[in-house]
């Protein structure tokens, strides 16, 4: 789950949410994905509304909107089609978005009283917060401080799954390579896992 930063331009994040939005649904594991598989729009076609509202792509203009969702599905889908409840492209984008219902970041983090802000946040007390809600610790993703600030901004909330898809803690699991050594790019910016020593600046203007 993440929103578009500030510090991207305006041409890179086009009418951003002003709440959190679906990143992707992704198996830790990569192997056996099914590469000529491609993306069918119209098999989505009933997701459509619930696409645009809470997985949109706010890096590309309006007139290639499908891209991202293209991408996830031939780098994520065709792997975690696997199992049986996601082996399709209407069962992987429609359970996505049911686990997003279902967690409800946006309005976890509002009953918390974590809202944007311009004062700052300690890391700890989101995830304490984040952990005595969901029972599980999710992995807190970070923009690191520009130049002269002090601040880190937050920019993604992952949360992780059995196959079962019943959340669990975002730790590797004996024998895996462990995810949460894996940082990931946004756009041009660079997300790794928040410090829990730095103040946390949760934005209000998400442009």
């Amino acid at each position: 789950l993440y929103f578009c930063f500030p510090q991207m331009s305006a041409n890179d994040c086009q009418d951003p949410p002003e709440y959190w939005t679906i990143h992707g649904l992704w198996p830790d594991k990569t192997e056996e994905c099914n590469r000529t598989w491609h993306f069918n729009v119209t098999e989505i076609k009933d997701l459509l509304s619930d696409m645009r509202r809470y997985w949109p792509d706010v890096l590309h203009s309006s007139l290639n909107r499908t891209q991202f969702w293209k991408h996830e599905w031939e780098k994520h889908g065709t792997c975690a089609a696997t199992l049986q409840v996601l082996n399709s492209q209407k069962k992987y984008f429609g359970k996505a978005l049911e686990l997003y219902q279902h967690v409800d970041l946006n309005s976890c983090l509002l009953k918390a009283g974590i809202k944007p802000s311009s004062s700052y946040y300690q890391m700890t007390a989101i995830k304490e917060a984040l952990t005595r809600f969901y029972g599980v610790t999710p992995k807190i993703q970070c923009l690191p401080p520009e130049e002269g600030e002090k601040a880190q901004t937050i920019g993604q909330i992952e949360f992780c799954f059995t196959k079962e898809l019943q959340l669990r803690n975002c730790t590797a699991l004996k024998g895996e390579s462990n995810p949460m050594q894996a940082d990931l790019k946004l756009g041009t910016e660079e997300l790794s896992v928040c410090s829990d020593t730095l103040p946390t600046y949760y934005p209000s203007q998400v442009q």
